[in-house]
Protein backbone atom coordinates (compact mmCIF):
# COMPACT_ATOMS: atom_id res chain seq x y z
CA UNK A 1 0.00 0.00 0.00
CA UNK A 2 2.81 2.41 0.77
CA UNK A 3 4.14 1.84 -2.77
CA UNK A 4 0.85 2.88 -4.34
CA UNK A 5 0.45 5.85 -2.00
CA UNK A 6 3.99 7.07 -2.75
CA UNK A 7 3.49 6.72 -6.50
CA UNK A 8 0.24 8.69 -6.22
CA UNK A 9 2.02 11.44 -4.26
CA UNK A 10 4.81 11.51 -6.85
CA UNK A 11 2.30 11.83 -9.69
CA UNK A 12 0.44 14.64 -7.92
CA UNK A 13 3.68 16.52 -7.22
CA UNK A 14 4.81 16.04 -10.82
CA UNK A 15 1.51 17.40 -12.15
CA UNK A 16 1.65 20.38 -9.77
CA UNK A 17 5.26 21.09 -10.72
CA UNK A 18 4.56 21.12 -14.45
CA UNK A 19 1.37 23.16 -14.05
CA UNK A 20 3.36 25.67 -11.97
CA UNK A 21 6.15 25.66 -14.54
CA UNK A 22 3.72 26.59 -17.31
CA UNK A 23 2.41 29.46 -15.19
CA UNK A 24 5.92 30.57 -14.29
CA UNK A 25 5.46 29.80 -10.60
CA UNK A 26 7.24 26.46 -10.24
CA UNK A 27 9.63 26.56 -7.34
CA UNK A 28 12.64 24.63 -6.18
CA UNK A 29 10.67 23.29 -3.22
CA UNK A 30 8.12 21.53 -5.45
CA UNK A 31 10.87 20.16 -7.69
CA UNK A 32 12.77 18.77 -4.70
CA UNK A 33 9.61 17.25 -3.23
CA UNK A 34 8.73 15.68 -6.58
CA UNK A 35 12.16 14.06 -6.83
CA UNK A 36 11.97 12.92 -3.24
CA UNK A 37 8.65 11.13 -3.81
CA UNK A 38 9.91 9.55 -7.05
CA UNK A 39 12.99 8.30 -5.19
CA UNK A 40 10.79 6.81 -2.48
CA UNK A 41 8.58 5.20 -5.14
CA UNK A 42 11.65 3.65 -6.74
CA UNK A 43 12.80 2.36 -3.36
CA UNK A 44 9.40 0.81 -2.60
CA UNK A 45 9.32 -0.72 -6.10
CA UNK A 46 12.59 -2.51 -5.47
CA UNK A 47 11.22 -3.69 -2.12
CA UNK A 48 8.03 -5.01 -3.77
CA UNK A 49 10.02 -6.90 -6.40
CA UNK A 50 12.26 -8.35 -3.69
CA UNK A 51 9.20 -9.51 -1.74
CA UNK A 52 7.71 -11.07 -4.87
CA UNK A 53 10.96 -12.92 -5.54
CA UNK A 54 10.80 -14.34 -1.99
CA UNK A 55 7.34 -15.73 -2.71
CA UNK A 56 5.28 -13.05 -1.00
CA UNK A 57 2.65 -10.91 -2.71
CA UNK A 58 3.73 -7.99 -4.87
CA UNK A 59 1.74 -5.45 -2.83
CA UNK A 60 0.99 -5.43 0.89
CA UNK A 61 -2.49 -4.11 1.63
CA UNK A 62 -2.22 -4.35 5.42
CA UNK A 63 -3.16 -1.57 7.82
CA UNK A 64 0.45 -1.21 8.97
CA UNK A 65 1.64 -0.68 5.40
CA UNK A 66 -1.04 1.98 4.85
CA UNK A 67 0.11 3.75 8.03
CA UNK A 68 3.70 3.61 6.77
CA UNK A 69 2.59 5.17 3.48
CA UNK A 70 0.81 7.94 5.36
CA UNK A 71 3.92 8.62 7.44
CA UNK A 72 6.07 8.81 4.29
CA UNK A 73 3.67 11.26 2.65
CA UNK A 74 3.42 13.36 5.82
CA UNK A 75 7.22 13.49 6.07
CA UNK A 76 7.45 14.55 2.43
CA UNK A 77 4.92 17.33 2.97
CA UNK A 78 6.81 18.44 6.08
CA UNK A 79 10.02 18.70 4.04
CA UNK A 80 8.09 20.65 1.37
CA UNK A 81 6.83 23.09 4.01
CA UNK A 82 10.35 23.52 5.42
CA UNK A 83 11.77 24.18 1.95
CA UNK A 84 9.06 26.76 1.26
CA UNK A 85 9.79 28.47 4.57
CA UNK A 86 13.54 28.58 3.89
CA UNK A 87 12.93 29.95 0.40
CA UNK A 88 10.62 32.63 1.75
CA UNK A 89 13.12 33.63 4.44
CA UNK A 90 15.92 33.86 1.86
CA UNK A 91 13.85 36.03 -0.46
CA UNK A 92 12.81 38.26 2.44
CA UNK A 93 16.46 38.63 3.53
CA UNK A 94 17.49 39.50 -0.03
CA UNK A 95 14.88 42.28 -0.33
CA UNK A 96 15.60 43.78 3.11
CA UNK A 97 19.35 44.37 3.36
Amino acid sequence: MCELMTIAAALVCTALYFIGKRRGKAGQAMFTTMLMFWGAALMWSVDCVGNAMDGEGLFDFSREDAVLGGIVIAAGLLVFAALCLVGRLKSRAATNP
